[in-house]
């Protein structure tokens, strides 16, 4: 047996682990040095036809559509249309910025304080209407910055909605039709484009929740709404075409690329580890960039190893499913020859778990719950699904489905829990402070 074969047997039964020939499944591409190790599909791709998924098929993208809104952002960069210090008020004048500075670098970085639509309560009620790009710009420009440019980090879709219409606005285009005429087409990225709910897409697969009972068709939204944040399909071919480009600078010189590449710092000297549309981690001591993209019925991931020359791409039709980071980082392990070690976990006494259940407030409307049933701890921010917790010690835990990601407890001289901060492997850990009185 080959060197190849092995792995894509090892590959195909770590995917066997999360997903069912017969249920939702993935799309998954493996490229090194160029070279396609492997690239499979396993699951349905329409589950009331019988339809099964197969490797050319096409997905939203969800947030993996913010690095090519980025890279547009950077192409306008590179032909001296804008510069990303520009604030961003030199292209939307007529947006309320409440008295700060909110360059094109913040929207880009998520520093810039916007609140993100996709917080905000009055959000949930329209999925299903379109919205053109002033009206759902409408939905939040009014809102109060939740901090100061620049000072913050928080994750923000409003920003790259602004993004999209800034495109606009220089190019005399529509985001759509920029993305089609300068990267997908050039490219020959003949499967990737702006998802519209009318017309017959080949190979468009069907998206899916699942809940106590089983699976359901995902919930609708208009995809006029996720825009420059979210909006674009592609398949896992498509991807790697993408990953290709930018490796060979096709679309940006290299020196713009890195500077994509490189997490940003906050005023207070703080690094966000994330770029212009990328987050930026390491993964056994070796350098990735990645990220991830969820929505209705849909969850992907694409990471990059730039000096193992490694790209993987994970495409799923599954909104609430395995952890892709995990998935993406076992799939890297077995392709480096690096075996996954998940961390060891230890008992502890019902009243031990008992004294950390409670609620968590964040610095924004979101809340932590830590609830304990039947023995097992559980843990749920406002707008994330539950996800167990394992313990470590009597303070750290860490998500059973994504072992890199801890939560850990701070108590008080008395030795009451007073705080959370969650750690994930991308981003800034995030604090809340108990909130229930316990």
């Amino acid at each position: 047996m080959t060197a190849t074969s092995e792995l894509t047997l090892a590959i195909d039964h770590l995917l066997g682990e999360s997903y069912q020939p017969s249920e939702p499944g993935a799309s998954v591409i493996v490229v090194k040095a160029g070279q396609v190790l492997y690239r499979h599909a396993i699951g349905m791709a329409q589950l009331e036809l019988g339809v099964p998924l197969s490797a050319d098929m096409v997905f939203r993208l969800g947030s993996i559509t913010k690095q090519i809104t980025a890279v547009a952002i950077l192409m306008l960069q590179e032909q001296g249309r804008l510069a990303l210090s520009d604030p961003m008020t030199k292209f939307l004048p007529e947006y309320p910025t409440h008295g700060h500075t909110i360059t094109i670098e913040h929207l880009l970085t998520h520093t810039s304080g916007i609140r993100s639509y996709t917080n905000m309560p009055e959000w949930l009620a329209i999925w299903r209407k379109d919205l053109s790009v002033t009206e759902l710009t409408n939905l939040f420009k009014d809102q109060p910055l939740e901090f100061a440019p620049g000072t913050r980090w928080a994750y923000n879709n409003s920003g790259y909605h602004l993004l999209g219409a800034i495109i606009e606005q220089i190019s005399g285009q529509s985001y759509e039709q920029f993305l089609q005429q300068q990267i997908f087409t050039p490219l020959g990225m003949q499967q990737t484009a702006y998802d519209h709910s009318l017309p017959i897409i080949p190979g468009r697969v069907a998206g899916y929740a699942k809940g106590p009972d089983g699976y359901s068709n995902a919930e609708y939204l208009s995809m006029t709404q996720p825009y420059a944040a979210g909006a674009l399909i592609s398949t896992v071919d498509d991807l790697a075409t993408w990953d290709r480009a930018l490796t060979d600078n096709t679309l940006l010189r290299a020196e713009t690329l890195q500077q994509a590449w490189k997490s940003y710092q906050l005023a207070d000297g703080t690094s966000t580890s994330y770029g212009y549309g990328w987050s930026l981690s390491e993964w056994q001591g070796r350098p990735t960039i990645e990220h991830g993209g969820g929505i209705h019925g849909f969850s992907t991931y694409g990471l990059r190893m730039p000096a193992e020359q490694l790209y993987i791409a994970i495409l799923t039709n599954l909104g609430n499913g395995p952890i892709l980071e995990l998935l993406a980082l076992r799939i890297a392990a077995l392709v480096l020859g690096e075996p996954y070690s998940a961390p060891t976990p230890i008992a502890l006494e019902n009243a031990e778990l008992q004294a950390v259940v409670g609620t968590y407030q964040l610095p924004n409307e979101q809340q932590w719950q830590i609830v304990l049933e039947d023995g097992q701890l559980f843990g749920q921010r406002s707008d994330w699904p539950r996800r167990r917790l394992v313990p470590t010690s009597q303070n750290d835990f860490y998500v059973a489905e994504m072992p890199l990601n801890r939560i850990v407890f701070s108590r008080n001289d008395s030795g009451t829990i007073t705080a959370i901060a969650v750690y994930g492997r991308t981003g800034l850990a995030e604090t809340a402070q108990r909130a229930d009185g316990s």
